[in-house]
């Protein structure tokens, strides 16, 4: 049963936390539509999955305009921005590459790689958005491409999944080495993970 703590932390969101919410929600869909692929290989199921991301990264704009409509920022509304953030862009693309035949050892690795990468991005950003804003309540500019992203491999994987090119037919072919499957594929979300732990400065709008 729900005791009063519970209903105390539910009462303690604000509006712009049920966005972060439903951003996190898009995620675990396109999570749950990966896996339902691979077990009745039904397409839809794929472009369900790969169409969820742009609705995960619109609650995930809507969440940062709305908390600063109303004036309402926490520091849970940051924490709870940031894990969403892993699911719906570092863990359901990549969930979303296996299914669609990214399943080597080497495939696997590289989008452990991506993940990793994601939830470093994340982390150093929490850590630093404070220096980044340079004393004002706006962070000017990012440290690294920021996590979400990530759209740009879902866009090139829903139009994998639109010309059939899945499985053995997966774009680039599959290369065998010491016996592991490697598909050149996947190397776009390990240079998507490089790019978020860059260095590099992007200005934030």
């Amino acid at each position: 049963m729900l005791s009063t703590k519970h209903f105390s932390m539910i009462r303690e969101f604000q509006l712009a936390d049920w966005f972060t919410l439903s951003n996190a929600l898009c995620g675990m869909g396109a999570l749950f539509s990966a896996m339902t692929y691979l077990q009745t290989a039904e397409v839809l199921h794929l472009y369900l999955a790969c169409g969820l991301i742009p609705f995960a990264l619109l609650f995930d704009v809507l969440d940062g305009r709305v908390a600063r409509w109303r004036r309402q920022s926490s520091a849970m509304g940051r924490e709870l921005d940031s894990l969403a953030d892993v699911i719906s862009f570092g863990v359901a693309p990549a969930a979303i590459a296996y299914a669609c035949g990214m399943q080597g050892l080497f495939d696997r690795i590289l989008l452990l790689f991506f993940v990793a990468c994601g939830v470093s991005r994340l982390a150093r950003y929490n850590v630093t958005a404070e220096e980044l804003s340079e004393g004002g309540d706006k962070v000017k500019y990012f440290e690294g491409t920021p996590i979400p992203t990530s759209l740009l491999l879902m866009v090139v994987m829903a139009l994998a999944v639109w010309q059939g090119a899945l499985g053995k037919q997966l774009w680039l072919g599959v290369l065998f080495i010491a016996g592991f499957q490697f598909h050149p594929l996947v190397l776009m979300f390990a240079l998507s993970g490089s790019l978020m732990i860059s260095r590099m400065k992007i200005p934030k709008f």
